[in-house]
């Protein structure tokens, strides 16, 4: 099945796209003869609530994601086939990209990542400072994915965590909410699951040094908003102006509205994380710290359950673990990388994390996955 999805992803890829399978056209070489930027960078963008193939690399889906297929795929290569052997919940899945390794504390528990992750393996090995990796996520329950517990491998050496919603909520005068009330939900797979929204002077303090952001521009320009998507993206983009941090990590969850059962407003998720990676990629050509040198890594967390399955709600959950679920994919653009091209064998999710090491130069030397040579 996992195969046949690959497949499906791939045909429908080359008919759209006219992209080449890698195999074919380089026999999967190592590119370590390629020139390598100095300073190179990364930024990883993950979809909390990954979307469907129907409603995205099917002809019914074209509509979706324009910006993927027009103005990222011709320059990317692209995995069909990047299988999650771990749990699918949005905070441990992510957790498990993270740390190359699939974690298996509960997914709603308010604890860090059993394995060290991407963020100490890059500090501590490149002596990179605490300014220089940074997490932006948009749901609560993500404040502890920045440093692991692990605390052999040393304390304080993790990524520093933005959650633009708890900002939101610290800056915003009492009885101000109600106007934010659309940016400002948390959680969208279980209503028992409700976690503190408080804020702190220190957050605030935060903001208005590290972002050179006020209070009163913040919360000016997240009324013009529409979702908490467009709160982070906006937050990665003040990091990446003030900081220019060498590796930076957006997780995006507008489509995981899904639960709600309404099948548009998952439309509507899916639209906007596709023009969202849209806008990322063009402020990485266009910041001078970034362009040139920059490698951007896009993949969902995991599937969605198809709607043949009886034993799942098709697109509104992620409950059975069948292959639909858990065969996703995986783009990556940047200086250095094969255009238009696409590896359709199975890879896993554990993967990234050896293959950022590769590329940026540290050892994710506890991680279960491998680098991905298609893309070194």
């Amino acid at each position: 099945m996992a195969q046949a999805v690959s497949w499906s992803r791939r045909e429908f890829l080359r008919a759209a796209t006219g992209a080449s399978a890698a195999g074919a056209l380089m026999g999967f070489a190592p590119l370590r003869a390629w020139a390598v930027p100095q300073g190179r960078k990364a930024i990883v963008v993950t979809f909390g609530g990954g979307a469907r193939d129907e409603e995205t690399f099917m002809p019914d889906g074209l509509e979706n994601i324009p910006h993927l297929l027009t103005e990222l795929i011709p320059r990317a290569t692209f995995f069909t086939q990047v299988i999650n052997r771990g749990i699918l919940g949005h905070y441990v899945a992510t957790a498990s990209l993270v740390t190359g390794v699939y974690e298996k504390f509960n997914n709603f528990a308010a604890v860090p990542p059993d394995n060290p992750t991407v963020f100490e393996y890059f500090r501590k090995d490149l002596r990179r400072p605490a300014h220089d990796a940074w997490v932006v996520a948009p749901s609560n329950g993500f404040n502890r994915i920045g440093e692991s517990g692990d605390r052999g491998f040393g304390p304080g050496l993790g990524a520093g965590v933005i959650l633009p919603k708890r900002l939101l909520t610290a800056a915003l005068a009492s009885g101000e909410g109600v106007q934010y009330e659309h940016l400002l939900r948390d959680n969208y797979e279980s209503p028992l699951f409700t976690p503190d929204l408080s804020g702190s002077e220190i957050e605030l303090k935060q903001l208005s040094e590290i972002l050179k952001l006020s209070v009163a521009d913040f919360t000016a320009h997240a009324r013009s908003l529409a979702s908490p998507d467009e709160l982070s993206v906006f937050i990665a983009r003040q990091l990446m102006r003030q900081l220019a941090p060498s590796l930076l990590w957006i997780t995006l969850h507008d489509m995981d509205i899904a639960h709600s059962g309404t099948y548009s407003l998952y439309l509507d998720g899916i639209q906007r994380s596709d023009r969202l990676c849209g806008e990322i990629w063009k402020m990485i050509q266009s910041e001078p710290e970034y362009a040139g040198k920059t490698t951007l890594f896009i993949l969902p967390d995991f599937g969605r359950d198809s709607d043949t399955d009886a034993g799942g709600n098709g697109f509104q959950h992620h409950r059975t673990g069948d292959p639909v679920s858990r065969t996703t994919w995986m783009m990556v653009i940047g200086p250095g990388i094969r255009e238009n091209v696409v590896v359709d064998r199975p890879v896993e999710s554990t993967d990234l994390v050896p293959t950022l090491g590769s590329l940026l130069g540290f050892s994710a030397r506890r991680a279960q996955g491998k680098p991905l040579t298609e893309v070194l």
